[in-house]
């Protein structure tokens, strides 16, 4: 079988490699097997490839944080999936042909779901709804501002927060990118720069806006915090600019912002497995009812990765980049 492996860490198009492994085998009791159909090339997996993730295992290894899968077979005592189920695994290393893993780290989803969108199911929906409801208390009415807003986490907060009555206010880098989010579902978009709050305020109509969403870190950081209420929350759980979140102390100590981060995996471990099954099984059936969507660009074969990885880190896409493990979907 194929995985990509990383015999060092460096310039990810340059240090990934497609191999041939030994196939993982059968399934032993309590375990499953599944052919991985396609995994999506997200930020973090880049940064893994660099040796800048948070996660630095001894080499070689394998990235990839996540994917869609069908089941193969089942070990004795696994019987909340079966052979031919489709299921996302909670677990890494998944940018390979097969997975044999502990049948509690797979989580089926509906059968008819679009395979592109199920790739893409595990990290950047929870992630976009937990934001919404469990950094501060929100109500219908109430505004959220996020950056970022085009990438794949925002285009999944705008629908998820109308969902729940609350108002978006979004900021990009460009202009051309203002009348897609509308598309969306943006109440607001704006324009980022020194003068941000002031357009924030505008486009609002002054309302208070009790949550921000900050994904670019740096100065970033606190030009959004600028444009949060007294006693709001800012919240940075990414890092597009390189550096650490910059936020001055006044607006801590004066306007009593809460800075806090948000990492999938933490919110999620505060949860029971069955808590986290029902996340997706909801996340799962509003992507059935194409009320959550993820644009795609392209699908790369696994022994096109460098050319993959390459792509996923150019800037203006048109979506995300997946990769196909067992040929053509």
């Amino acid at each position: 079988m194929k995985r990509v492996l990383l015999d060092s860490y460096g310039v990810p198009e340059q240090v990934a490699r497609c191999a041939e492994v030994p196939d993982v085998g059968a399934p032993g009791p309590g375990e499953v097997v599944f052919d991985v159909l396609l995994f999506p090339i997200n930020p973090a997996d880049v940064w893994f490839c660099k040796g800048s993730y948070r996660l630095k295992p001894p080499l070689p290894s394998t990235p990839g944080a996540e994917c869609i899968g069908r089941v193969t077979a089942v070990g004795a005592g696994v019987s909340h999936v079966k052979a031919g189920d489709l299921v996302i695994n909670l677990q890494r290393e998944n940018w390979a042909q097969k997975r044999r893993v502990s049948g509690d780290d797979v989580i089926a989803v509906p059968a008819g779901l679009d395979l592109k969108q199920a790739a893409m199911l595990r990290i950047n929906p929870p992630t976009a709804l937990l934001m919404l409801t469990d950094l501060a208390t929100l109500k219908p009415g109430d505004w959220v501002a996020q950056n970022v807003a085009n990438s794949a986490v925002g285009r999944l907060v705008i629908p998820l927060a109308k969902a729940r009555g609350l108002r978006t206010v979004n900021i990009v880098r460009r202009e051309s990118l203002l009348a897609d989010l509308k598309a969306l579902g943006a109440d607001a978009c704006v324009v980022d720069g020194p003068d941000l709050a002031e357009r924030v305020a505008a486009a609002t109509g002054g309302a208070p806006v009790r949550l921000g969403l900050d994904a670019v870190s740096g100065a970033a950081t606190a030009r959004l915090a600028a444009c949060v209420a007294d006693g709001g929350v800012v919240c940075n759980y990414g890092a597009m600019s390189g550096e650490d979140p910059t936020v001055g102390r006044g607006e801590l100590i004066y306007r009593g912002l809460t800075l806090t981060g948000f990492m999938l995996g933490r919110f999620m471990a505060k949860r029971s497995l069955a808590q986290i099954r029902d996340i997706y099984a909801d996340l799962g059936r509003q992507l059935m009812d194409g009320k959550l969507a993820a644009p795609v660009e392209k699908i790369y074969a696994i022994d096109d990765i460098k050319a993959a990885l390459k792509r996923a880190q150019e800037g203006e896409r048109s979506g995300k980049i997946l990769v196909a493990p067992n040929g053509p979907i």
